[in-house]
Parts: structure tokens; sequence; C-alpha cells
């Protein structure tokens, strides 16, 4: 194929398309959804099986079959509509001006849209309108007749109810639909219904002060019962108060004399524990005076006591020792002695008498005793016992020499004294 023969296949394309929509743009309507289609022409079976000539679309898209059949819309929106009327007579000869606001439509039941469409299809909007308003004026008018100013002027509601149910059947007939009725105001030239308002006005200032009058004398009456019961309910009061009082002085002399009791109790339980618990202070004082003293004198004295006896007893056992070896070369001399007869030892003795006391007494000097702690019961005897006890170890020392030796020192020096003393 040459691409003249593609362009021209194309280009017979493109108007066999446009050619389709043009047809499709002449025959396929569209329905919006605030409108209705009618198509007209042919005949239609309803849904009661009835025949018209003519079907009708609800929103959507439908085809119009060309030559037999012709496409009609009918607007759906509403349409406001202002009524006043003037010289209206109400029930009872009273001439009234009313205005109202409505809003009216054409309706979309399908049992109401035939009496539309035969009355209204292809009719301007405003013949709609002029139809609706004439007819709810005249029914406005019928309404009026059967009410008073008074229940027009209080109860628009009800007036604008009973107006709608008026009208309703009239409107089904035209195919109509009355969406909604205002009542805007309502007035008369005669000044009845502001005589209405000041005699009720008055009605209600008068009510008011007869209220205001009896709420007055109410308040009135309500506060004097109010005082009187308050004067007797404040003695009352005073009275539960005299009697409360007087029942807290019993109670608090009851507990004036448990607490100087108790108190009392209290007080000699506090000196009974205060004296025994000195009593046991002084036990206490006592015992850790005796500790002490025991500590600080008695324990060290005693042990000072036996380590004196301890340096003692080792001092004469070195006495002891001493004067064993003196005896034993005294009594070697004594054999001596012996041999050489009685008075040869004692003259010997005699003579040297002085040399052999002052080694006793040097020996017994020896003994170096640092520091004497003395315990005297009272009696004065301790120290006398420690001074004694010098000429003692002097005197065990010539004993000792007088058992080992048989010389017997003392019993030269004193003849008339035993050997035994």
């Amino acid at each position: 194929m040459t691409i003249l023969g593609l362009m021209c296949g194309v280009m017979a394309a493109l108007m066999a398309l446009g050619l389709i929509a043009t047809i499709a743009r002449m025959f396929v309507f569209i329905c919006e959804p605030n409108e209705i289609l009618v198509f007209s022409g042919r005949e239609n079976q309803l849904p009661d099986g009835s025949t018209v000539g003519y079907r009708v679309i609800y929103g959507g898209r439908a085809f119009r079959v060309p030559i037999l059949e012709r496409a009609e819309r009918m607007d759906l929106r509403t349409i406001p509509i202002d009524i006043r009327i003037t010289n209206a007579y109400s029930k009872g000869g009273i001439p009234l001006t009313v205005h109202a606001v409505a809003n009216v439509k054409i309706s979309r039941n399908e049992r109401l849209v035939g009496n539309a469409i035969e009355r209204f299809l292809g009719r301007d909007p405003g013949e709609i309108k002029r139809v609706a308003k004439e007819t709810l004026e005249g029914h406005l008018r019928g309404v009026l007749a059967t009410l008073t100013p008074e229940e027009v002027n209080e109860d628009r509601l009800k007036f604008a109810g009973a107006l709608v149910e008026e009208s309703d059947e009239d409107f089904q007939k035209l195919g109509l639909h009355l969406d909604t009725l205002k009542v805007q105001a309502v007035s008369d030239e005669v000044n009845y219904l502001d005589s209405i308002g000041r005699q009720r006005i008055a009605l209600v200032l008068r009510d008011a002060e007869v209220a205001e009058s009896t709420a007055r004398s109410e308040a009135e009456r309500e506060e004097a019962e109010s005082r009187r019961a308050g004067q007797v309910a404040e003695q009352k009061a005073n009275a539960n108060i005299v009697a409360a009082e007087n029942k807290v002085s019993e109670v608090k002399a009851e507990l004036d004399a448990n607490a100087q009791s108790e108190e009392e109790t209290t007080a000699q339980a506090a000196l009974q524990a205060r004296a025994q618990s000195e009593q046991e202070l002084q036990e206490i004082r006592k015992r850790l005076e005796e500790l002490r003293l025991m500590a600080d004198i008695i324990l060290p004295a005693q042990a000072q006591q036996q380590a004196a006896a301890l340096r003692a007893r080792g001092d004469a056992a070195s006495i002891e020792e001493s004067g064993r070896a003196m005896a034993e070369v005294l009594r070697m001399m004594t054999d001596a002695w012996i041999k050489a007869g009685d008075d040869a030892r004692d003259i010997f003795l005699i003579q040297n008498l002085e040399e052999v006391l002052r080694t006793v007494v040097e020996r017994v000097n020896s003994i170096a005793v640092d520091e004497v702690n003395l315990l005297d019961s009272g009696d004065g005897r301790a120290l006398a016992q420690y001074v004694a006890s010098y000429p003692a170890m002097v005197s065990t020392v010539l004993r000792e020499l007088r058992d080992s030796t048989g010389v017997d020192v003392v019993g030269i020096l004193t003849p008339n004294t035993t050997a035994e003393r």
C-alpha cells in the first residue's frame, strides 16, 4: 500500500467515526438528575396496565427512535413563589393581609408525573409558577376563612399545615409537589391584632401584677412563717445548746476528776518508781564503787602482796641456802670444837659472835624489797607484822644454825632460855 492509500483509509475511518458521533448526538439523549426526559410518539404501557403515547426517563440515557419519537425535557428544580394577599377575611369577618413563601416543583412520582406532562409539557416554567400561585392563593383565602386571626397569628405552623393539606389534592391533579410553605407575616388594616396584642399585654401586665402581689403576699407569709419557725428553731437550738453545755460541763468535771485522780496516781507511781530507781541506782553505784575499789586498790594490792610474798619467799630461800652452807661450815667447825671440848666451842663462839651476827644481819639485809603495799583491816597490825618479819628472818637463820650445827647462839646469850625457844 502506498502512503496515499493509507491516509485515505485513515480519513475514511475518521469520517465514519464523526458520522457515528453525529448520529449518536442526534438520537442518544442523556437525562440529568434534576430533569426527566419524555419520549412521545409511540404507545407505552404503564405498570397499571393503561396505555399512553409517551415514555418517561428518570435519569440515565435513552435512544430516540428516529422519525417515530420526539424527545422533550421537563425541569424538576423548585420554583419559588411569593404569595401576598390582602383583604382575606378570617373567621369572624376580620380582613387580614398574609405574606407567605412557597417552593413548588413538578412531581417525580410516577403516578402523578403524567398529570404534569399532560398539562405543562412544552410550556414555559413561568406558566407553571402562575398556575401554582393562583392555586395557593385560592386555597389560602379558603383556609383563612376557617381560622380566627388569633389562630392565624399565634399558630403559623398550624396555618401552614392546613394550607398544605387543603391544596394537596389540586396539586396532585396538576402533577405538582409543594416542597415548603412558610408564613412570613400576618397583619390587618383595622388594627385588630394590635388591639388583641394590647389587650393581651394588659392582661399579661394585670396577671403579672396580680402574680407579683400574690407572690409578695406569699413571700411575706412565707417570711413570717419562716421567721416564726426560725424563732422556734432558735429557742430549741438554745435549749439544746444549754443542755449540751450542761452535759459538756458534767463530762468535763468527770474528766477533770478522773484526770486529777490519774495525775495523783501517776505522781505517786512516778515517786515510787523514782525512789525504786534511785535505790537501784545507789545499788548500782555501790557495786560500781566496789568494782572500782577492787580494780583500783584491792586487786593491785593483792597482786603486789602476792608478788612481795613470792619475792620474800625467793629471798628467804636464798638466805636459807646461804644459811645452810654456813651451817655446814659451822657443823664442820663444831665437829672440831667437839673434839676440843665444850669450853673450847663456847669460847670460840663468843670470840667470833660479832662476826657471826654481822654475817647473819648482812645476809638478811641483802634482801632487797623495792615496793610493798600493805592491806590493813583497820587494827594496825599490817605494818607491825611487816616490820617484825626482819627479826623473824634473823631468828629463822639462827634456828637453822642451831639445828644444823648444834650451836645455840641464842641459848649462849640467854642461858635461862631453853634450847627450843
